[in-house]
Parts: structure tokens; C-alpha cells; sequence
């Protein structure tokens, strides 16, 4: 399984959302120029961030964007499901299939792309954006330089 720009960007966002989530609303522009992001692609990824709920946009001159919930309550699972849909990495296990496959009662194989599947969510989803913050603040002293990708 690989990650699209989507999900690997829109982790990149929610980070740099949490981390400057005391200054109040974040407008999208600035999240751009800290991590070196179209800002007309991060919006195409926080409408689908809001839609999701994971995400509040506030308009206006001091408009911007705040994490819905605190950063310990939000995974990078939901954060990246959000963005990419499913996790699986076959269609025919993933939660949101509307068929299954003619094998799909007899097949030897379905149980690797369960297994697939049900590590990798177990994982994104034991990894919050505040375990994200906290890996953030050990690994650069500096909060002026934001090294992450």
C-alpha cells in the first residue's frame, strides 16, 4: 500500500494545524508557506478534512481553520481515511465494499488483505495528532524550524 500526496499532505496539515493551535484560527495560507504546500491543494484537502468533522473553518478577516477536538482525540487513521478512503489494500475487504467478489466466500487470499488491513488501521489508529506533537518537540529543540514530512 502506498499513501497518495493526499494523505501524506494532509497529515503534514493537521500537524502543523495542532502545533500552532494555541495562536487560534490557522489560515491555510500560512500552514502553506511553513511546509512548503499549494495552498489551492491544501484546500481541496481541508473541505474533505471539514466534511469529515475532523476540522472547523471560521470565516472572516480573522478567519481560518481549528482542529475540532483535541489533538490527543484525533488519529492519524481517521485523518488519513478522511483523505484516502479506505485503508484496505484490495477492494474486496474494504469496509466501505458494496460487492464482493464471487470468491469472496472461498478465497485463500482474503485473509492476507484482512490481515493487511486490520494492522495498518490498528496502527494509524494508536497514533494521535498529540503522539505526533510529542515526537515533534523531541526531535527539534528548535520550534522556529518545523522539520517534518
Amino acid at each position: 500500500m502506498k499513501l497518495s500526496t493526499k494523505g501524506r499532505y494532509g497529515v503534514k496539515a493537521m500537524l502543523d494545524l495542532a502545533l500552532h493551535s494555541s495562536e487560534g484560527n490557522i489560515s491555510l495560507k500560512s500552514i502553506a508557506e511553513r511546509q512548503e504546500l499549494s495552498e489551492n491543494y491544501l484546500e481541496q484537502l481541508f473541505a474533505s478534512l471539514r466534511k469529515a468533522g475532523l476540522v472547523k473553518s471560521v470565516r472572516g478577516a480573522q478567519g481560518g481553520y481549528i482542529l475540532s477536538d483535541s489533538p490527543d482525540k484525533i488519529s492519524v487513521g481517521s485523518v488519513l481515511r478522511a483523505l484516502e478512503g479506505s485503508l484496505a489494500p484490495v477492494s474486496c475487504v474494504s469496509e466501505d465494499n458494496d460487492s464482493s467478489c464471487d470468491r469472496y466466500g472461498f478465497c485463500v487470499t482474503k485473509m492476507i488483505w484482512e490481515k493487511m488491513m486490520n494492522g495498518v488501521n490498528q496502527v494509524v489508529d494508536s497514533i494521535s495528532l498529540q503522539d505526533l506533537i510529542n515526537e515533534y518537540h523531541r526531535l527539534n529543540k528548535n520550534d522556529d524550524i518545523m522539520y517534518f514530512i
